[in-house]
């Protein structure tokens, strides 16, 4: 051993290397949902549906009484039980979570399925949707596609559901169409039971997200994540129905989850890499944008995600595998698909919103666009809490809706401490966290420029990304911070107000 000149020993093989400056402690994790939060919250959408009651009532438009029963059991329920259950199950040993998690999640979905199921029947005689044209498509084809499986047509099953539709329907929209031909054939075309399989796929959803929060964020907010996600009304709403959006959200985690434990494995063996390859390129039989946004995700992650079992050697093989397999498999139709959407960006948002403002009667929304949405992108929708026409739908969830918008608030708090810890973006804590960040800003920054930034059905796939930061968030929101919250409570309702009025307004109501 040779000393230096400052006297201290050169690093040899048989000497550690030496220690790099520590980066600063983090204050401890907040372990629950605080409660103060909590009452913030159901404060703030009670005050927010009073006050847009009393501006519907001038005009005759306020919800129908069952809607609010609806939101009110959406808001309260999510918000008190996630303060008590991340209260009552922290000190459970983490198997025993996870079942809990699991059947909780699963019973609370079930019941909503059983309930959607009647609730529909009642509402317009059949157990379908409010304005059921996409699930009426989805149910058809796959009705068909079941009977060509129960005809062990297994092999031309597909090409039969192409040929059905008159070649209305492709690769980027195939994936909810095949599982459900299969999930029929199995059922017996059952709507019911297809949705409970749908429950039980969405209760295992939030245990993978335990198990990815978990393993980036630690143990009090894995488990916060998970409840959040279980608890969630709109989560839980589309097990009731027959749209893709449960399957879809079920393949984004499982390739968020493998993909980053194939980042964090010391040694991965073939089939930790094959996980996320398959569930990446299984994005893009939901949803394109998604499947391209989770190969740039696992990319980026690669390339300057500072995850210490990733050397050198293994970035740049993985790297290699995730070209190859994706070039042979994805071929050049996303490409040329990628660059249509890219290029039609402007012209495809301007027509959406003005069929939306045709369709619905609004005409002040025909003058949004991106430098509008994305400001609210984390945010986006705001909840429909007036009686307008044919959006039952959003009446139904507009609970949900309230949630997101008052959880974004934490989601927002986060990313600021992610990029901003550290003292540069260098050196800030992202970099642990390339892969959550990606996935979840690329397909938010995508949706900003598409069509469907306003859109409520193209925000779930976000939403449980969201909910893991907004748990992160809550957990790190120190008491003297916490008037930050009570800040974005009293935003959240003045944009509850504005948005209804704004509603009501281009109705020519106002």
């Amino acid at each position: 051993m040779q000393p230096q000149g400052n006297g201290m020993p050169i690093p040899g093989p048989f000497l550690p290397p030496p220690q790099m400056p520590e980066t600063p402690m983090m204050p401890p994790l907040q372990a629950t949902f605080p409660r103060q939060f909590s009452t913030l919250a159901i404060a703030a959408y009670l005050v927010g549906l009073l006050a847009v009651a009393g501006l519907a009532s001038s005009v005759n438009m306020v919800m129908d009484w069952y809607w609010w029963v609806f939101g009110i059991v959406e808001v309260v329920g999510f918000f008190l039980a996630s303060a008590n259950l991340s209260k009552s199950w922290k000190n459970l040993k983490s198997k025993t979570f996870e079942k809990k998690l699991f059947w909780t999640g699963f019973g609370i979905r079930a019941i909503v399925v059983l309930f959607l199921y009647w609730f529909f029947y009642e509402m317009h005689g059949n157990h379908l949707m409010f304005a059921s044209a996409d699930e009426e498509f989805y149910v058809d084809i796959s009705t068909y596609g079941a009977s060509r499986l129960r005809d062990w047509h297994w092999g031309t099953f597909i090409s039969d559901i192409i040929a059905y539709t008159n070649g209305h329907i492709d690769v980027a929209d195939m994936g909810y169409p095949v599982w459900l031909s299969i999930v029929f054939s199995l059922t017996g075309d059952s709507l019911l039971l297809s949705r409970i399989v749908k429950a039980a796929l969405g209760a295992f959803s939030c245990v993978l997200i335990y198990r990815f929060a978990k393993r980036n964020f630690g143990e009090s907010v894995g488990r916060m994540s998970a409840i959040f996600c279980m608890l969630m009304p709109n989560l839980i709403y589309y097990c009731g129905i027959n749209l893709k959006e449960i399957e879809m959200i079920f393949v984004i985690i499982v390739f968020l989850d493998s993909a980053d434990r194939l980042l964090h494995t010391k040694k991965p063996s073939l089939k930790v890499y094959i996980l996320p390859i398959l569930s990446a390129l299984a994005l893009f039989t939901f949803r394109n944008v998604l499947g391209m946004t989770a190969v740039m995700a696992l990319g980026l992650s690669l390339f300057i995600s500072n995850v210490h079992n990733l050397n050198i050697s293994r970035r740049w093989a993985m790297l290699i595998i995730l070209v190859i397999i994706g070039s042979y498999f994805v071929g050049g139709k996303i490409y040329m698909e990628a660059e249509r959407i890219w290029e039609n960006r402007g012209t495809s948002q301007e027509l959406r919103l003005q069929e939306r403002a045709q369709r619905s009667g609004n005409r002040i929304i025909e003058n949004a666009s991106a430098a509008v949405f994305a400001p609210f992108i984390f945010t986006l929708p705001f909840p429909t809490m007036v009686e307008t026409e044919g959006q039952e739908t959003l009446r139904m969830i507009h609970g949900g809706l309230v949630v997101k918008n008052i959880m974004s608030g934490l989601t927002i708090f986060a990313i600021f401490l992610l990029l901003l810890e550290g003292g540069s973006i260098r050196k800030a804590r992202w970099r642990e966290h390339v892969l959550l960040v990606a996935m979840l800003g690329g397909y938010l920054v995508i949706l900003v420029f598409s069509a469907f930034a306003h859109a409520e059905r193209f925000h779930v796939p976000a939403v449980p990304m969201e909910m893991v930061l907004a748990a992160y968030g809550a957990a790190r929101m120190t008491k003297k911070q916490r008037f930050m919250f009570s800040i974005w409570c009293v935003i959240m309702v003045t944009a509850m107000i504005g948005w209804n009025w704004f509603k009501l307004r281009g109705r020519g109501l106002m």
